[in-house]
């Protein structure tokens, strides 16, 4: 008996050890720009590049505040950090029209896709945006937020600054040099 318990514990701690170390990651699904050209979503996820991507829709107004918000910092991000984001609308076909003159409105520089069908969105398991996934750079989902309040933001820089402190690390020990930014 005393054995089988011991077999018991030791299989339920492998299981919890696989599962906590087994990374998610973005699942090879096709989506379409603006201008209606389809791309997989994994063209986006598999750069090398650490990328946000950012669900949202036309009628969601906290949407609208953290990619508003995000727009202010990200060209800086994108220096110190070596990163992209990605907004993703889940408007449907009808709204969608209104998508593309709100981005040129508010002067957004990221890439702005759409999955008017939800299937991203059904694949990465998701209810409410808005919703923010961050991706490694090896193309692995280290951390996902639901909702948007002002200061969310410095979260998910200082989230994006750790993955950015680990690459040269990782790229050191793998015998590759990185330029040193000035």
């Amino acid at each position: 008996m005393k054995i089988l318990k011991s077999l018991a514990a030791l299989l339920v701690c492998t299981v919890l050890a696989f599962s906590i170390s087994a990374q998610k990651t973005v699942p090879s699904i096709d989506v379409k720009t603006l201008d209606g050209k389809t791309v997989n979503i994994q063209e986006y996820t598999n750069q090398g590049k650490i990328t946000v991507l950012s669900f949202w829709a036309t009628w969601c107004s906290p949407c609208k505040k953290e990619l508003n918000t995000i727009a202010d910092v990200y060209e800086d991000w994108q220096d110190e950090y070596d990163m992209q984001l990605v907004a993703i609308t889940i408007d449907n076909a009808r709204a969608l029209r209104k998508v593309k003159p709100m981005v040129d409105s508010f002067g957004w520089e990221y890439d702005v896709l759409s999955d008017a069908n939800e299937e991203l969105k059904k694949a990465l398991n998701f209810q409410t945006v808005p919703q923010t996934f961050l991706i490694d750079q090896e193309g692995n989902i280290v951390y996902s937020h639901s909702g948007y309040k002002p200061g969310d933001e410095y979260e998910l820089e200082e989230k994006i600054k750790a993955l950015a402190k680990k690459a040269p690390l990782e790229l050191e020990q793998a015998g590759g040099k990185k330029k040193k930014k000035k």
